[in-house]
């Protein structure tokens, strides 16, 4: 009989050792990041990274043949081997380097709607995506003459699963959802999506911005077709992305950009296109953040996906427990399988005020509605108070959430 894995506890308080910003204060108070969501803080790991790449390689990469040149291309091209494993792509070369998620979904609505989508055609997406997942689609919609169809969600936040199939046919082309909503939380049924959409012939991406530093990612094992996330939502830096794609896909598809990197031959006459991934990496990338997303993956395969996600959980649980506690306080988004997010409102104020109340007590969250405008229209609201958790969060940090907006709902209501 096997014996159940047990997982071990990760040691917060070492952890937050390697993050140097979570000493300092705000407002004389100390800080209490919970806008996690928006962007992680750094380890000194990906802090030094970035120090030595500037004093000790900087330098363009695949265009030199001078010693510097070489160790900065062989730098950035480790960030491409160790995504690989990451999130369990078959082929370096179906790892697309971008400047983030949003830049590889445009990526994939431009190039993939010039080449499959036509007039007539559906594209399907949630009405709990972020703008980002939203606008690029509408745009390749317009361009093409295609339709936008929009799965409906119900009051806890889950997609409406049967809409969703009923929604696809055989003029959907594309169906396009978040792997977690960032402003709800709700984790999506992304293998049951996925599975659903190849029944049709349909190819998926997934928008995994708010799931790559949260939950374990097999691409091979889910089956999809495209993914993208940020580096700078994964403890990396700012201005780096990653698309995957599966090689044909990637192969059949146009170049997004012309430049410098992804061309083999150029002539006045005629140009022919770089392989793969070179064929969408135009001009210089952002090499530096490219590189220093190495040592943010290291850092999490150290500390381990299940075990960041079962702490992560633990506190979810507990900041939902603590925060129903206080008078007046509406939970929105309550799907039965959630991640890292706690969206809520105190009845009578708007969110945009308790936010500056928190923010005067050292607490940092995000207010409003968190570009996902559609989402909050459905709700009826003008917004949510967001507290998004990360590895490095303690109950000490969800005690202190607790008691600023307790102050804040004394103060305004």
């Amino acid at each position: 009989m096997e014996q159940p894995v047990v997982l071990q506890r990760i040691d917060v308080d070492h952890i937050r050792q390697d993050f140097p910003i979570l000493t300092r204060t705000v407002n004389n108070k100390p800080l209490v990041y919970l806008d996690n969501g928006a962007t992680t803080q750094k380890p000194k790991q990906v802090i030094d990274a970035i120090i030595e790449y500037y004093t000790q390689l900087n330098s363009n990469v695949h265009r030199g043949v001078h010693h510097l040149s070489q160790l900065a291309t062989d730098a950035f091209e480790v960030t491409r081997r160790k995504l690989k494993p990451f999130i369990g792509a078959a082929r370096e070369h179906e790892i697309i380097l971008t400047k983030g998620t949003t830049e590889s979904i445009n990526l994939v609505a431009a190039c993939y709607g010039r080449a499959f989508v036509g007039p007539g055609d559906e594209i399907v997406i949630s009405a709990m995506e972020h703008h980002s997942n939203i606008v690029p689609w509408q745009m390749c919609c317009e361009e093409r003459g295609a339709t936008l169809k929009v799965i409906p969600i119900n009051d806890a936040g889950e997609l409406d699963m049967d809409a969703y199939r009923s929604l696809l046919g055989n003029r959907t082309k594309m169906v396009a959802v978040t792997y977690v909503s960032n402003a709800l939380g709700t984790v999506n049924p992304v293998k049951e999506i996925i599975d659903l959409a190849h029944g049709v012939g349909a190819p998926v991406l997934l928008d995994a911005a708010q799931a790559i530093q949260h939950l374990p990612i097999d691409v091979q094992a889910l089956d999809v077709d495209f993914l993208a996330f940020s580096g700078h939502k994964m403890y990396g830096p700012t201005g780096v992305g990653v698309l995957y794609g599966k090689e044909k896909w990637l192969e059949a598809m146009p170049p997004h950009q012309g430049g410098g990197e992804m061309i083999k031959e150029v002539t006045f006459e005629k140009t022919t296109y770089n392989e793969l991934p070179f064929k969408y990496e135009a001009g210089t990338p952002n090499i530096e953040a490219a590189i220093c997303l190495a040592p943010a993956i290291e850092y999490i395969n150290a500390v381990g996906l299940d075990q960041i996600a079962r702490h992560e959980q633990e506190l979810l649980e507990y900041a939902t427990l603590r925060l129903l506690e206080v008078p007046g306080l509406r939970m929105i988004g309550t799907a039965r399988e959630k991640s890292s997010v706690l969206s809520f409102l105190l009845d009578g104020t708007h969110p945009y005020d308790v936010g500056v109340i928190l923010d005067k007590l050292g607490i940092a969250v995000r207010t409003g509605h968190h570009c996902t405008q559609p989402l909050m229209d459905r709700f009826g609201i003008p917004g949510t108070v967001r507290a998004s958790i990360a590895m490095y969060n303690t109950k000490a940090d969800i005690d202190a959430l607790v008691a600023g907006v307790e102050r804040a709902a004394a103060m305004l209501l």
